[in-house]
């Protein structure tokens, strides 16, 4: 089983910055291709960065140059996010695939605004 626990969102004004973290936990010593999602209220899930199973990183075009993922040693990962624009509003989601299965977060709000 894995669990994957998402923090650091927020309200923030345009231009501004968060970094959004997810605490992975369980039998995650196999666990891969772990990244950030999002869904804008009436849009679908979309792809935001990823870690690919051979370790490189994968970034929507629309957040290139702005986003960054990061990871730790214990299989948490990150997504600095900086010039953050009110169409960034949305709900992050961090997921993890083990032994073919999806895993998601619960998700964490982010709200760009003024």
């Amino acid at each position: 089983q894995v669990q994957l626990v998402e923090s650091g969102g927020g309200l923030v004004q345009p231009g501004g910055s968060l970094r959004l973290s997810c605490a992975a936990s369980g039998s995650i010593f196999s666990i891969n291709a772990m990244g950030w999602y999002r869904r804008a209220p009436g849009k679908e899930r979309e792809l935001v960065a990823t870690f690919t199973s051979g370790g490189t990183t994968n970034y929507a075009d629309s957040v290139k140059g702005r986003f960054t993922i990061s990871r730790d040693n214990a299989k948490n990962i990150y997504l600095q996010m900086n010039s953050l624009k009110p169409e960034d509003t949305a709900v992050y989601y961090c997921r993890g695939i083990l032994r073919g299965q999806i895993y998601w977060g619960q998700g964490t709000q982010v709200t760009v605004s003024s």
